[in-house]
């Protein structure tokens, strides 16, 4: 990982490298400021973020990150951990999510959402999306039973859920709110920092995240307990309490779900960067929504009311599933990189989890598990169908040139008006 850092600067990319279909790309202004703390890592020689107290030098960029995401994000406690699917599932696990219970998510998000309840012995119970491209808040309703134990909605590309329906949802039927956000590292709502609002918030630092860690994630709370379990939890069952770490006791089972150093490292640097990433994010989205706002065929995505997203996608609609098919391929055809057309994607949409309605594992699942899962071989999600069917997300780049993305945004009006007219 070091190498490839190393090899980047804001203002010279590996063109390689700006060829691929990535997306949210915090990689794309590696600089000095990464550069120093991964050596400030390297220098000491301790890569792991618990231990080694005198080999350190006062170095601790694990615990540095929690306190800068605790003060950006607006939380009490942040637990790093590995990855963002190792962020989910400590959260679920943290507030008793296991054997048998349900927990309600939307169709459209990344395949880590399914993995980690079902990792616990849960059961994902899918529901449909509306024009938020997240979850629809009827539909969730008509979702929960006496063994639902948590409402996740994840903030896919860049924007939100109805927090405040679903978080009086939660509230009025006694359930645990649990944001994903890994996909909407800078976006508020009603001026709070989505991840800050749920019970608990989940984030993804992996390396095609708004800002990148490489790898990692991290937990976000205000609820003390959850924050103890999700820190001893995610190290083996750990305390963490002394300097001694031999001596800690273990008040219950953990797993290894740790972050190093050397990605906290580049985490840390990138944090501090969020606000010039969101930034430019914004400029970039507003010249190519200004000019696709022209055609009428075009509509974009809702944004609840107090919302602002994270610009890191544009997402909008098109009259029907055809015309975007059309649209989508003409893109691909003239150059217009990371578009995204979910409707026919393998790991965002319900409609080709085939390895999830066929319940494909290597080990045995619970009972418990494969009859609640049967609902998937019959169900069908004709709203989610005509949104993602409809939708396509395109990414912003942070490397375009505002020439970049003025060209970009009248190759995009083009097609599009030439496959409506």
């Amino acid at each position: 990982m070091y190498n490839l850092i190393v090899a980047l600067n804001t203002e010279t990319l590996n063109p390689k490298l700006k060829t691929l279909n990535l997306k949210m790309p915090g990689f794309e202004l590696f600089g000095e400021a990464e550069r120093k703390e991964l050596n400030d890592v390297l220098d000491n020689g301790v890569l792991m973020r618990y231990g080694f107290d005198g080999m350190r030098n006062g170095h601790w960029k694990a615990k540095e990150l929690e306190s800068e995401l605790e003060l950006q994000l607006q939380s009490k406690h942040a637990q790093l951990v590995s990855s963002g699917t190792a962020a989910v599932t400590i959260a679920l696990a943290s507030v008793g999510v296991g054997a048998g219970d349900e927990v309600i998510m939307p169709t459209f998000t990344f395949v880590a959402s399914f993995e980690a309840i079902m990792m616990l012995g849960a059961i994902p119970v899918l529901v449909d999306i509306d024009e938020t491209l997240t979850l629809d808040v009827e539909s969730t309703k008509q979702a929960i039973t006496p063994k639902t134990k948590a409402i996740m909605p994840i903030h896919m590309c860049g924007s939100m859920a109805n927090m405040d329906a679903l978080q009086d949802l939660c509230n009025t039927r006694n359930l645990i709110l649990i944001e994903d956000s890994s996909q909407a590292t800078g976006a508020t709502y009603k001026g709070k920092p989505l991840g800050s609002i749920g019970d608990l918030g989940c984030l993804s630092l992996d390396f095609v995240k708004i800002i990148t860690a490489g790898e990692g994630g991290a937990v976000l709370t205000n609820n003390e307990k959850f924050y103890r379990n999700a820190d001893h939890f995610s190290d083996h069952g750990h305390d963490h309490v002394g300097n001694d770490r031999g001596a800690e006791t273990h008040p219950f089972l953990g797993y290894n779900f740790r972050i190093s150093e050397l990605h906290a490292a580049v985490g840390l640097a990138q944090l501090r960067r969020l606000d010039e990433f969101v930034a430019i994010q914004k400029k970039n989205y507003t010249i190519i929504r200004e000019a696709l706002s022209v055609i009428p065929e075009v509509t974009f995505r809702t944004v609840p009311e107090g919302g602002e997203e994270s610009y890191s996608f544009l997402s909008f609609f098109l009259p029907d599933l055809e015309t975007a098919r059309n649209v989508s391929n003409a893109f691909k055809e003239h150059g217009i990189d990371a578009c995204f057309h979910y409707y026919d994607n393998n790991w965002h949409y319900i409609r080709k989890w085939e390895h999830l309605k066929d319940l494909k594992t290597l080990y045995p699942l619970s009972q418990e598990v494969k009859e609640g899962l049967k609902y998937l071989k019959t169900k069908t999600f004709e709203q989610s169908d005509r949104y993602i069917g409809r939708n396509i997300s395109c990414l912003i780049k942070l490397s375009w040139t505002e020439e970049d993305v003025r060209e970009r945004a009248s190759k995009m009006k083009k097609i599009i008006k030439g496959i409506c007219s």
